[in-house]
């Protein structure tokens, strides 16, 4: 392989930093992709990823919604009752998504490690 200088490989592309910066949090991915199917309400949201707490699910949607991923969205009721959806840029990571679960079916399928076939 052809060396490309050390200045090259210290680049990182600026547009994966940027979605990594968001989706390298721990549960944003999760919200993302349960949040795919359409609106939930908050208490469903939390019951359909176990494991995430009031307060972590609380901070990841609001970060969500200040990069303009999700939509908060307040039933008046009663009771007050809150729901969360995607934007259109959120419902634009569905193909991202969908492909990365399908590498994950292929090359972590074993309790997350890759299969000893593919770490050639």
């Amino acid at each position: 392989m052809a060396d490309q200088g050390e200045a090259t490989c210290r680049q990182v592309d600026g547009g994966t930093t940027r979605v990594f910066e968001l989706f390298g949090k721990r549960w944003t991915g999760l919200i993302v992709a349960t949040l795919m199917a359409g609106p939930v309400h908050f208490a469903d949201l939390r019951r359909a990823i176990p494991g995430i707490s009031e307060r972590m699910l609380s901070d990841r949607l609001a970060e969500l919604a200040a990069t303009g991923l999700v939509v908060r969205e307040v039933d008046a009721g009663p009771p007050l009752r809150v729901a969360y959806r995607l934007t259109e840029a959120g419902r634009a990571m569905e193909p991202a998504l969908k492909e990365l679960g399908r590498w994950a079916e292929t090359y972590l399928a074993d309790g997350g490690q890759c299969p000893e076939r593919f770490r050639k």
